[in-house]
């Protein structure tokens, strides 16, 4: 470790070299059973990272695994290495060697649907930053707990590196390893805080619903165009159908080339396009000499296909005014609680009992309030609420994929706040 002469958190020693060497990067067979065999005779959890390439690459798959265990050491290993021709990789024998253990992993919901899909699904799982929200922690990203509970400085200068480059640099695989190199031992230090607040039960389940779900088909998102950056200035559905046609040109172009959409055209050149079109009334559709003079359009890349985007631009000029657009995506479920006082003045009333009185008890227990109750449940339950009764209450937040330990404690303050008093 190296210190630093700063002041605060800086004045901490920094995590910068694993404490058994940089591992060497498992990319041939031969290397790869080495590392099952080590971490099959190892003991105790395994804490598992993953690196992506996102900003760089359309695919959202991992190109670096990291594990540790007892016994066992770090090891490093390369998944692209192991694809068969469909781009799969093929880690069987990983997945054989620590399918039982528990798998320790730092925010796991962005880790799990990589993991997944390159084969390897854990049984039992230990999130550590969750565990960090459930115990009310400040900050729970792991550079900052680490600081908090093993008063180190974990360097976070590659979290954004293309970890589709090869050869890794050396500095890289340095970095990866360490960022398992304390999670066994943050896992036992959170373990037992968790115990002493009495909430390790609630921990536990949150963890198996973690592991149980792990492998659930996701919904894709509908008209995933709409979360351009930049939407909410767009007034006009000519302006919808503009960005419309370009996010979707942009996307199969970036699926197709595997590079990340924004470093073909950024979301503010779309947005800012789009604009134009309801610059005038009746609305248009921006010209080829307005695309090339947003500056998101005139870089190297952008211009590059430049015949995309104005082939985009003409799909929008041949659209009749019933397929444009709507302004607005219709809501998946119960409207923004915001929009209710009007033409919901009952289910407003109710949210503005149960949403304070939601966040006043996930207060009290030390926790943020969507950790207590998700926002999207609470939304649904308030707007359209069951019978007024325990079971039907619990019974309805049961469906919506409340855990038991939340049921319990929510469902009594909803019984109580819902009927109009």
């Amino acid at each position: 470790m190296s210190s630093s002469e700063s002041e605060g958190p800086q004045d901490l020693p920094v995590l910068d070299r694993p404490a058994e060497g940089i591992p060497a990067v498992v990319d041939t067979p031969q290397a790869l059973a080495e590392a099952v065999r080590r971490l099959a005779e190892g003991t105790g959890p395994v804490a598992v990272d993953a690196e992506r390439a996102q900003g760089f690459r359309y695919s959202s798959k991992s190109y670096l695994f990291q594990m540790r265990r007892d016994g066992s050491g770090t090891h490093i290993i390369d998944p692209v290495a192991f694809e068969d021709a469909a781009g799969v990789p093929q880690l069987q024998s990983l997945q054989e060697a620590i399918g039982d253990a528990e798998w320790i992993i730092h925010a796991a919901t962005q880790d799990l649907p990589c993991l997944v899909q390159a084969g390897l699904v854990p049984r039992r799982i230990f999130d550590t930053e969750l565990a960090g929200r459930l115990l009310g922690l400040p900050r729970v990203g792991l550079g900052a707990m680490l600081e908090q509970f093993f008063q180190v400085r974990l360097l976070k200068e590659h979290s954004a590196a293309d970890w589709s480059r090869r050869p890794l640099p050396e500095e890289w695989v340095n970095y990866a390893a360490l960022d398992v190199e304390l999670l066994v031992e943050l896992r036992e230090k959170l373990a037992r805080e968790l115990e002493a607040a009495g909430k390790l039960e609630w921990a536990e389940q949150e963890f198996a619903w973690l592991a149980e779900h792990c492998t659930d088909d996701v919904a894709p998102r509908k008209e995933r165009w709409r979360r351009v950056h930049g939407l909410h200035q767009v007034r006009s559905q000519v302006g919808m159908a503009v960005v419309k046609e370009l996010w979707t040109t942009r996307d199969e172009l970036a699926a197709r080339l595997d590079k990340a959409p924004g470093r073909l055209v950024q979301d503010a050149a779309i947005s800012e396009l789009a604009v134009l079109a309801g610059t005038t009334k009746p609305a248009h559709v921006p010209t080829k000499e307005e695309l090339r003079g947003v500056n998101g359009f005139k870089r190297r890349t952008a211009k590059q296909y430049e015949n995309n985007w104005i082939q985009a631009l003409e799909r929008v000029t041949a659209l009749t005014s019933r397929e444009l657009p709507a302004l607005r995506m219709s809501p998946d479920g119960p409207p923004a609680p915001r929009s209710w006082e009007r033409r919901h003045p009952e289910a407003f009333a109710r949210w503005n009992r149960v949403r304070p009185a939601t966040q006043q008890l996930a207060e009290k227990l030390g926790m943020p309030p969507e950790n207590l109750i998700s926002p999207d449940t609470l939304r649904r339950i308030t707007f359209e609420p069951p019978a007024f009764t325990t079971e039907a209450v619990d019974a309805r937040l049961e469906e919506l994929g409340a855990r038991p330990w939340q049921r319990e404690i929510v469902v009594p303050v909803l019984v109580e706040l819902f009927p109009e008093q």
